[in-house]
Parts: C-alpha cells; sequence; structure tokens
C-alpha cells in the first residue's frame, strides 16, 4: 500500500518549490490573469505525464547513467531558460500598466512556454525516476505508479493556481511596478537557466 502520509507532503513540497515553471505561473497570472495562467500550464501537466511514463520505464536511469545525454538535454535547457528570460527583460520596455487589458500575453504563446520549459529540464524526469519508486508497490508497479503520477499532478495543478494568485495579486497592489517585476522574472529565469548549466550530472546511487 502507498504510503500517502509521507507521500503526499514531501511531494507537495516538490510541487511548490519556486523554479521556472512557477516563475511563469506567477509571470503569467500577473500580466494575463490566473484563468490563462491555469490554462497555458495545461502545457506544462502534458508535459510531465511523458515525462513519469518515461520514468516508469526507466529511461531516468539513462540520463543519470549517461554524461553526454544529461549534458546535451541540460544545455539544451539552460540556453532556452536564458532566452526566455532576456526575452522577459525586453519584454518589460513594452509593459504599460495602464494597458495591461488590451496587450496581454496570448494563451498560445504561454502555454508553449509552459510546455517547453517542463520539458527543458532533465532533473524534472530524474525527480520522477528517483522519488517516485521510494513509493511504488513493487506487487502492483504500474497501477501504483499510476496513482502516484496523478496524484503528483493534482498537487501540481494547485500550485499552479497559487502561484498565478500570487501574480496576481501583487500585480493589483503594484500595478505601476509591473515592468519591475517583468525585469526581475528575466534575470531569475536567467538565473534557473545558469544554475542548470553549472549543476553536475546526477549519480545513479
Amino acid at each position: 500500500m502507498i504510503d500517502w502520509l509521507i507521500f503526499l507532503p514531501a511531494c507537495f513540497a516538490l510541487n511548490l518549490a519556486f523554479g521556472p515553471n512557477n516563475l511563469l505561473a506567477m509571470t503569467h497570472g500577473a500580466r494575463s490573469g490566473v484563468s490563462l495562467a491555469q490554462k497555458a500550464a495545461v502545457g506544462r501537466l502534458l508535459v510531465f505525464i511523458p515525462m513519469i511514463s518515461a520514468s516508469a520505464l526507466g529511461l531516468g536511469v539513462v540520463l543519470t547513467a549517461s554524461a553526454f545525454a544529461f549534458s546535451f538535454v541540460k544545455t539544451l535547457g539552460a540556453a532556452y531558460l536564458i532566452w526566455l528570460g532576456v526575452k522577459l527583460w525586453r519584454s518589460a520596455r513594452a509593459v504599460d500598466a495602464t494597458a495591461l487589458g488590451t496587450r496581454p500575453i496570448t494563451l498560445r504563446s504561454a502555454f508553449r512556454a509552459e510546455a517547453l520549459v517542463a520539458a527543458s529540464n532533465p532533473k524534472a524526469i530524474l525527480i520522477f525516476a528517483a522519488f517516485f519508486p521510494q513509493f511504488v508497490v513493487l506487487e502492483a508497479y504500474w497501477t501504483s505508479y499510476a496513482m502516484l503520477g496523478a496524484a503528483f499532478l493534482v498537487m501540481e495543478a494547485i500550485a499552479i493556481l497559487f502561484y498565478s494568485s500570487l501574480g496576481r495579486f501583487a500585480s493589483r497592489f503594484a500595478a505601476g511596478k509591473l515592468p519591475l517585476m517583468q525585469r526581475v522574472s528575466g534575470l531569475t529565469m536567467c538565473a534557473f537557466g545558469v544554475l542548470l548549466l553549472l549543476s553536475p550530472q546526477p549519480s545513479r546511487s
């Protein structure tokens, strides 16, 4: 039987951890509202589903064991995060707090950004591969893995609601500071990219 009393709080802590995708949800919530941010984040959830499936098949071990595979995926992911950060910084010039309603980010671009950021970090699949097996019931491997994955996605959706609401709340009480918030988001995204680029390859232990 899955130890839900340990899994749920531990997993939710991972969901709430401040990272590139949660930063995006907060940024989208600030610029275009909670509803759009949640719809855009479906792109993230759709990417996580095959990642969870891949980790169940053991592909996380491949990234862990192969220095080349991990470095290749990591470099692509870091480059995308830095590019996205620069884009966020530059877009701050066009943000006019008095015209937010007429110049919102499009759902298509927000959805694409969420999906690409989720797919660009090899650590996501490694989290699934390293964290989930601790709670898998071997006698019902696939069923328990599916249940753990479903629970993760539900809590991820709750985290998305939290961060997008936080962004919207901040924008309403500091609308004039939105360009600054945009620049801070851009710098933070670049920092995530640099940290990802410098991160060591996880060991199989």
